[in-house]
């Protein structure tokens, strides 16, 4: 439990985009435009999961002792603590970022048919056992590594969650599809790991006496949280589903149009709306 690694590098951009963020829900709050309190909780909450995982004793037994705790350590930078990040983003706070073109033109990554295909490659790649080991034995690209994990894991959510709209189409029966095909993805690799007869990397293999059982150990983490977040995007898309289509009824009964009332409902302004239809 002594091995915090409280380093700088990996300390100072979270602060930094803490900061920044704090500073834009301050702006939009004088503009009468206030980020919801549990957005930013969810923001904070997905920052603090990352640093956790980063400079907390979990990450010197994930890269000198166990490939579980390892395992563990890339759901929490790639999975929780991006699913939290977007659930903390909205249009308003992003808007900054959107006025730069650099920004505007990656924008493209989040849709449904890039960042599913996208995340995949990255969570497969990245096991690899030449790729895997060379993360654990140059620091340089274990940073990449872990970027690459919660960049892929925030556009993969972001097609979800949809801070910003997203394709007219893929509303919450193709999200549904889409989180299933996301879970299957990595539950495949999770049961590889589980009912494979022998271990993937010799890094781990020199440093336990239960190799094999280490591995099955990582696949069925991986398998359960993947299941756990499967039954939650579920349920929180299927009270949605219901909210969207008593929303959208209220609107077609105010003479808005169906498709217009459709996106009202789906993105929650419905408020607007009838402000402006007064």
């Amino acid at each position: 439990m002594s091995h915090w690694q409280l380093a700088p590098l990996q300390l100072i951009p979270a602060l930094g985009i803490g900061l920044l963020y704090w500073l834009r829900a301050r702006e939009l709050a004088r503009k009468a435009r206030p980020v919801p309190r549990i957005r930013q909780l969810a923001f904070y909450a997905g920052l603090a999961v990352a640093v956790a995982a980063l400079v907390s004793p979990l990450d010197w037994i994930a890269e000198h002792r166990l490939l579980w705790v390892h395992m563990l350590q890339h759901l929490l930078l790639g999975d929780i603590a991006p699913l939290l990040v977007v659930l903390g983003m909205n249009r308003g706070l992003l808007r900054p970022l959107l006025a730069l073109r650099a920004i505007r033109r990656l924008r493209g990554l989040a849709h449904p048919l890039v960042a599913l295909p996208l995340w995949t490659a990255d969570l497969y790649v990245w096991h690899l056992r030449v790729l895997y080991q060379a993360a654990l034995q140059h620091d340089g690209v274990h940073a990449l590594e872990h970027a690459c994990f919660f960049t892929c894991g925030a556009l993969m959510w972001g097609a979800v969650i949809e801070p910003l709209p997203g394709p007219v189409w893929f509303g919450r029966g193709w999200k549904a599809l889409y989180t299933l095909a996301v879970r299957t993805a990595g539950g495949v690799l999770g049961n590889l790991f589980v009912w494979a007869g022998h271990a993937f990397y010799p890094y781990y293999a020199l440093r336990n006496a239960a190799p094999l059982t280490d591995q099955r150990i990582a696949g069925a983490i991986m398998f359960t949280e993947g299941s756990l977040i499967t039954l939650g995007a579920f349920a929180w898309l299927f009270l949605g589903w219901g909210r969207e289509l008593e929303v959208r009824q209220r609107l077609v009964e105010h003479d808005l149009d169906p498709v217009l009332a459709a996106r009202a409902a789906r993105y929650g302004r419905a408020a607007r709306v009838r402000d402006i239809m007064r």
